[in-house]
């Protein structure tokens, strides 16, 4: 089986997708010649021409506005938001447009679109390049919202978001797009080597939305993580000898609830860690949720660990993500009853 980095499977998905469906169209800032900032769609345009990979002015409204009206007449546009951070002039288009025209046109017309964005910090990319806004989207119904963690995920719900009749925003986290991640965020990301890329299958397959993974067996905690945060949920648990039971949710809407409930009941425990900001972060959501569903089940309270509520911080960048320090310390105080 292949190995890829993150990007290399998320530019394999798409050339999949076009290379079977001549309606799948790419586009957005620097995707055609020069193949995306971050080089997510490099040769793509080579391949199959400009009319189905192309570069457009820099107006990220205009971009998601055109998707839109190009998906409601029968294309699936994939369009790429060049960072997170750029997306707040297309909100609109988004909530407005994109997501409700299912429900307002009565099923008469459907959004099948995807908008990639890459997200989170990592990068000294500072307060504009940095955010990690899910919230913003799990909020708006008629939205789904996808975030994974390594390559073979990417491509599989990269896939299936551009096959699903609905719009979809895709969450790439950048710190795992080109190296590997350990969950230390004092430690140098070097350069992926062979025996360090993910497996990705080679052609087409789907991980489905709505689909939550076990990526540690544990008795003693729950922990619910997406994107980076696996990984250091992954390291926090390896350092403290916690024996935490890590649930990667990789889709937060449609959200597997049904593995939430089942791994809390079981534990008794449950720290929720996100990159965002805490107040009003995807964080909430899942505390209430666990509360709701296993309230009788729960041996203390719900644990979130997040970053900052300040405005991105680039010169304490990695004090504001949680890190396997205040994590682990999260785990102990939860497992010992010490909050």
């Amino acid at each position: 089986m292949p190995r890829k980095t993150m990007v290399e499977a998320i530019r394999d998905g798409m050339d999949v997708m076009m290379e079977r469906d001549d309606n799948v169209v790419i586009f957005g800032e620097d995707v055609g010649y020069f193949g995306g900032v971050f080089r997510a769609t490099q040769g793509l345009q080579a391949k199959y021409g400009k009319s189905r990979c192309f570069d457009t002015p820099i107006s990220e409204l205009g971009i998601v506005g055109a998707a839109i009206g190009m998906a409601a007449y029968g294309l699936r546009p994939c369009v790429e938001v060049q960072f997170a951070d750029y997306m707040y002039p297309a909100y609109d288009q988004i909530v407005s447009e994109a997501a409700r025209l299912r429900y307002r046109s009565n099923g008469d017309f459907t959004c099948p679109l995807v908008v990639r964005m890459p997200t989170g910090g990592g990068i000294s990319g500072g307060q504009t390049h940095s955010q990690s806004p899910e919230a913003l989207f799990t909020h708006v119904s008629g939205l789904k919202t996808v975030v994974p963690s390594n390559p073979k995920d990417a491509k599989g719900l990269l896939i299936a978001s551009i096959e699903d009749p609905d719009p979809v925003i895709f969450l790439e986290p950048k710190r795992l797009y080109n190296g590997p991640f350990d969950g230390h965020h004092d430690r140098p990301i070097t350069p992926w080597s062979k025996h360090e890329l993910g497996e990705v299958p080679e052609g087409h397959y789907r991980v489905p939305l709505g689909q939550a993974v076990i990526r540690r067996e544990g008795a003693a905690l729950t922990v619910l993580a997406y994107g980076t945060m696996v990984y250091v949920a992954m390291a926090a648990a390896a350092e403290t000898g916690v024996d935490a039971e890590i649930i990667d949710l990789r889709s937060l809407l449609p959200l597997d609830l049904e593995a939430i409930v089942a791994s809390v009941r079981k534990t008794g425990r449950c720290v929720i860690v996100h990159e965002a900001t805490l107040t009003s972060g995807f964080g909430a959501e899942l505390s209430a949720l666990v509360q709701e569903n296993c309230f009788f089940e729960l041996e203390a309270p719900v644990r979130r660990v997040t970053g900052w509520d300040t405005p991105y911080p680039h010169a304490q960048e990695w004090d504001y993500f949680p890190g396997p320090e205040r994590v682990g310390r999260a785990f102990l105080e939860v497992v010992s009853g010490d909050q």
